[in-house]
């Protein structure tokens, strides 16, 4: 049975909520392939805390899944974005168009990540930015309230926060690093070296646009 038809997602702040007696969830081999699943999996991992049954049916009440088709947006520019989205299969980019119709990409994300305009989501101000999924996608929401409560509740989830937005500054200061001191060439290998993965899964366009680059220049450095 999906997970998401066990329990209907609920909000936490304000619902009361409460483990659900009798709930036999365990993310072990049998739910290995559903998005739920995968997303107690990755915790888990990530933290190295193991997800009690009542962690497991606090989080399953408040979890929201939704399936992208490729090339259907998650957020759109004037929106507010709502929702951190957890990626249990397929790939996203997110990006601002200028005036030209060109498109700057500043996230490329794929399985066990997380994705959202956090300004947007702060602020609950208007998105400058378009998420899309690039392949068909599955994903896990939460609202921020939801995870702030659930934190609150299991010490796997404030653990993964935690480490979450550790992981975010780093990668955000690396990025900056990467667009004001390196090379096209090294800015390339560098990312390669970080995520393999990225040449299968996105077009040269897509990595051109990601590394700050144009296409053309890419694809020299790539016959390097």
């Amino acid at each position: 049975m999906e997970a998401s038809k066990i329990i209907p997602a609920l909000g936490l702040a304000a619902a009361g909520l409460r483990p659900v007696p009798g709930i036999k969830f365990i993310c072990d081999q049998d739910i290995k392939d559903d998005s739920f699943g995968i997303l107690c999996k990755y915790v888990q991992e990530l933290t190295g805390i193991r997800l009690a049954e009542e962690d497991i049916s606090l989080l399953l009440q408040a979890a929201k899944f939704k399936t992208l088709r490729k090339r259907q947006y998650l957020l759109q520019e004037g929106d507010v974005c709502r929702y951190m989205n957890f990626i249990t299969n397929g790939a996203l980019k997110m990006y601002s168009v200028n005036e030209r119709g060109q498109e700057a990409i500043i996230v490329l994300s794929t399985e066990n990540s997380w994705i959202a305009d956090r300004e947007s989501m702060g602020l609950q101000t208007s998105s400058i930015y378009n998420i899309e999924a690039i392949e068909k996608t599955h994903i896990v929401q939460f609202t921020p309230g939801q995870l702030d409560a659930l934190g609150q509740a299991i010490p796997a989830i404030a653990e993964m926060t935690r480490l979450q937005n550790k992981q975010l500054a780093i990668a955000t200061q690396k990025r900056i690093h990467a667009a004001i001191s390196m090379t096209a060439e090294e800015r390339y290998h560098d990312l390669i070296s970080c995520y393999p993965e990225y040449i299968q899964r996105f077009s040269q366009n897509m990595l051109a646009s990601y590394l700050g680059i144009k296409p053309e220049t890419l694809s020299r450095v790539r016959k390097r």
